[in-house]
């Protein structure tokens, strides 16, 4: 792959359309980006705690250039807040605020914040605006962008939410260097998604730079992410609400992954991304078992993300159960229809499709056998 200089996406969604700025030292500039999306001197922020430490001071400090100033909610890091209490304890907030529908909303996050965000702009007031600033590799190459937004409940994950786009994204890489390790791998598993889906070369990209990416590689990083939001923009423009199918396919490793932060509690004993590349592994394997794919790339999938110091396993992702407690959880999913679950499964490389024909009882008993591993 060559390096593209383009740091400009966009989602192309008639009057929903917006755009995604691609840039280290992003965030500096924040001032010019949010001046016009102000109202007076204003900008009602939505961050969590780790946020407010490492990367708001950076964020005030850059609005402050144009005479704005934020009053901020901080919500709980990590996945238990997308709950109805932090949504009502937002809500009521943006309310004793004032806000309007003609407000943006600011989230600046990674995919908690950004998810429950997105869904309080929904709902307050029947509808305002929000901008994405996502500080977490996860939230910078799936989350932040397509408008899907939620809050987990006790049947599932996700399984509360709207569609609610964006009506602008603002990348900076520089901010990964603030997150631990264990994030900055969670997030690096969306990114192999995308080379699953049906891009190998890139796929191949990733396996080769792996190393330069960790280490810190700039250049590497901003093409690696730049080619994920171009990948998703083009995914979402084609199939916003996944009517076609085709938005289906960032589902992958997801049926898998979504049983295994549901067995270890939608907790960060399980990150979301390391919930997806065990689930990728998985799907993988499964699909070897139905002689759908070779054992070669099943075998580059867990070794590249192994490299990531991912989990591919259940013991690794600290979920072992059986596959009848596993396959349980599975039948929460929203994707769940005419009680059948639609599965993403691989003919190889960039090779992912969606299948309507998969029995749950054999999902149940490869997953014994892999419990067993």
């Amino acid at each position: 792959m060559t390096i593209n200089p383009e740091k400009l996406v966009t989602v192309a969604l008639a009057e929903r359309a917006y755009d995604i700025h691609i840039g280290a030292g992003l965030l500096n500039r924040a001032d010019a980006l949010l001046k016009d999306y102000a109202r007076g001197n204003r900008l009602l922020v939505i961050t969590d705690s780790q946020v407010e430490r490492h990367i708001l001071p950076r964020f005030e400090s850059a609005i402050a250039k144009a005479g704005l100033t934020a009053e901020t909610f901080i919500l709980p890091s990590g996945e238990a807040a997308k709950c109805w209490s932090q949504l009502e304890a937002l809500t009521d907030w943006l309310l004793h605020h004032h806000a309007e529908r003609s407000d943006y909303l600011i989230a600046l996050g990674g995919g908690v914040v950004g998810d429950i965000t997105g869904f309080a702009a929904h709902i307050v007031k029947r509808g305002c605006n929000f901008v994405q600033i996502p500080t977490t590799l996860l939230a910078q190459v799936d989350s932040s962008v397509g408008g899907k937004t939620a809050i987990n409940s006790k049947a599932g994950k996700n399984l509360i939410g709207a569609f609610h786009q964006p009506a602008l994204v603002l990348i900076d890489p520089d901010v990964l260097g603030s997150l631990p390790g264990r994030e900055l791998a969670a997030g690096f598993a969306e990114v192999v998604k995308y080379g699953l889906i049906d891009s190998p070369e890139f796929f191949e990209f990733c396996e080769t730079h792996v190393e330069r990416f960790f280490a810190g590689d700039t250049e590497i990083r901003e093409e690696i992410i730049l080619h994920s939001v171009r990948a998703k923009a083009r995914i979402v423009a084609a199939d916003e609400t996944e009517l076609s199918g085709v938005r289906a396919l960032l589902n992958l490793g997801h049926t898998f992954g979504h049983a295994l932060e549901a067995q270890t509690g939608f907790s960060d004993r399980l990150l979301h991304g390391e919930a997806v590349a065990a689930g990728m592994a998985l799907a993988f394997r499964y699909s070897v078992r139905l002689g759908l794919c070779n054992e070669v790339d099943a075998a580059r999938v867990t070794a590249l993300l192994t490299a990531a110091k991912l989990p591919t396993n259940l013991r690794e992702a600290g979920a072992v159960a059986s596959g009848a407690e596993l396959t349980a959880h599975m039948m929460h999913d929203k994707k769940v229809s005419g009680g059948t679950l639609p599965f993403l499964l691989v003919k190889g490389i960039g090779q992912t499709f969606l299948s309507n024909e998969v029995d749950l009882g054999d999902i149940a008993r490869f997953l014994d056998s892999e419990a067993q591993k």
